[in-house]
């Protein structure tokens, strides 16, 4: 049987802050991904890690202080390791799902490089909170040490930038993966950003939206699904309000009005519209699905969620 190929962005909801959390949290994703394997797909998996990086980022730079020598740990060493660490309790979890079902499919995670535009406007405007709280002192530091920070009603925070993803380096590993129907974990927490130098990548001080790397990532592998796990249901026009209307299935011309209109949050729903439309309209017969990850299945057979097409409802 030829499965069909997916790309699963996981929500922070699968995993949670704390590390007995995510071991608890990711059988219930792995559970997800199982329920889509039985039903003939082939996932390629992504997902969030802000909460993650943030905790990598603070425990490095606490760890620095109590020894001169050790230095602050860049943003990419970050990245790769909140990648490392999340792939490990998810790959687990899925390979032991998989073989209680009776099935066995190869689960591989792969520590991703996505490159960035050094020009990209975004490294301009940082708009990524990471890390800890600060107080002013230590918020006048890292401004010091030529970093961003941002003062919320709570305290300080440094704040990196969200350039959009151009190219994913591994991205052979992962087609040869596929192609030996391997399930693979990539991108996760949009990929390390990285500046192309000559023959050198060099990891930049920023964060990649992982909506964006996930429909790029479904573009590379010409997947023909793309399906946003996340913590509602459906989509909604006018969200929280007595006049909030759900969406079913609407076209990717219907899904630009509303973004140009206003209606999704620029840090909640909005990235996974524009990515969801940007997946669409790069190919033929493909379809983004977003809704809770429990309804994963059903989202895919239009039973609920919210549907993204090229036309024609």
């Amino acid at each position: 049987m030829e499965r069909k190929k997916i790309v699963v962005a996981l929500g922070r909801s699968a995993f949670g802050e704390t590390f007995p959390e995510q071991r608890i949290n990711v059988k219930r994703a792995a559970n997800t991904i199982a329920d889509l394997v039985e039903s003939g797909y082939l996932p390629v998996i992504t997902h969030s890690n802000g909460q993650q990086i943030g905790m990598v980022h603070t425990a490095m730079r606490e760890f620095s202080k109590l020894d001169p020598k050790y230095t602050v740990a860049p943003m990419s060493l970050c990245g790769a390791m909140s990648q490392g660490y999340i792939g490990y309790d998810l790959q687990n979890a899925i390979r032991t799902e998989l073989l209680n079902r009776g099935i066995y499919l190869p689960v591989s995670t792969i520590i991703t490089q996505v490159k960035v535009d050094p020009f990209d406007k975004a490294f301009s405007h940082p708009s990524k909170i990471i890390g800890r709280k600060m107080t002013k002192e230590e918020a006048s530091i890292e401004e010091k040490k030529g970093n961003y920070v941002v003062e919320k009603e709570d305290g300080w925070y440094r704040i990196v930038a969200a350039p959009k993803p151009l190219d994913i380096y591994e991205i052979d590993a992962v087609k040869a993966l596929l192609h030996a129907e391997q399930i693979v974990i990539a991108g996760g927490g949009g990929g390390i950003p990285v500046l192309e130098q000559a023959t050198i990548l060099k990891g930049a001080s920023a964060v990649i939206e992982k909506d964006w790397t996930a429909a790029r990532l479904a573009e590379l592998i010409d997947a023909e699904v793309l399906i946003f796990l996340t913590g509602v249901k459906k989509v909604s026009l006018y969200y929280g309000t007595s006049e909030q209307k759900e969406l079913d299935t609407i076209t990717a011309t219907q899904a630009e009005t509303y973004i140009k209109e206003g209606y999704f949050s620029k840090g909640a729903m909005l990235p996974k519209i524009e990515a969801a439309v940007s997946f669409v309209t790069a190919g033929k017969n493909r379809k983004a699905v977003i809704t809770k990850m429990e309804h994963a299945r059903d989202g895919l057979m239009g039973q609920t969620g919210t549907t993204i097409v090229t036309k024609g409802v």
